[in-house]
């Protein structure tokens, strides 16, 4: 791999996405493939650490919830990233990197909980440090703890891994001439109503002046690209 760009960078990557083809639950080949990426990019020196939604489970605003409180239905997708997490952890540790599961809600017998200096240590000892249920909070989105945790974690960047190459207009899968944006100002975002991440991570990133790269995650080599500084996706930053 050539020079990184980005050398520590916090991964957020949608619960959808661990389903593959699937409607919804756990898919381990989907998993083991983005596995292998984030080994590589481990291996070549990048610090990584990771949020990951638990949407192909349980989201709190979903039909499933309707009816809910919705802080009940919020802690219960909570729940669902702790899930993901352990499946995530268990896909990379078979291929050899060493990781740590950090939960916002203390469940000593499978995770620890997070604490930031000790994810900060883990990051320093080479592990990929695995952020479970969100910020802890009901109300908060996974994309809101993904903008905290990268910035109490010293990321250089957000990368945000989905299953399109980038933000675009509109819907690709939808509509044929949608058209994709290569760099937003966090007020292009914001201001079009892109559904890159929620407004208050957008918001968080932009007072800290965060980047955020937006990318397929799942074509084999594009992490190792963005870290490489690469024009893969779509990359948000603040104006020049």
């Amino acid at each position: 791999m050539s020079k990184l760009r980005f050398s520590q960078v916090l991964l957020k990557i949608s619960g959808e996405a661990l389903a593959g083809g699937r409607p919804f639950g756990i898919d381990n080949l989907t998993i083991t493939n983005f596995c292998r990426d984030i080994v590589d990019a481990a291996a070549a020196g990048a610090r990584i650490s990771l949020v990951i939604g638990g949407g192909n489970i349980f989201r709190g605003v979903s039909d499933q919830a309707a009816g809910m409180d919705r802080a009940s239905a919020d802690y219960m997708g909570m729940l669902a990233t702790v899930l993901n997490a352990l499946a995530v952890q268990e896909g990379l540790e078979k291929q050899g990197l060493s990781t740590r599961v950090m939960s916002a809600i203390t469940m000593r017998e499978v995770c620890e909980p997070y604490i930031r200096r000790r994810a900060l240590r883990h990051l320093e000892k080479g592990r990929v440090v695995i952020c479970a249920a969100g910020t802890g909070n009901p109300y908060f989105t996974t994309d809101t703890a993904a903008a905290l945790r990268a910035m109490e974690l010293k990321a250089d960047a957000i990368l945000k891994g989905t299953k399109v190459d980038g933000v675009y207009d509109k819907d690709p899968a939808k509509h044929a001439d949608a058209v994709k944006f290569d760099t937003l100002t966090y007020m292009d975002v914001l201001g079009k109503r892109l559904r890159v991440m929620d407004t208050t991570a957008i918001s968080l990133a932009m007072d800290n002046n965060l980047p955020i790269v937006v990318f397929n995650m799942f074509t084999s080599g594009n992490l190792a690209r963005v870290l490489t500084g690469e024009p893969v996706g779509t990359v948000v930053k603040g104006d020049e």
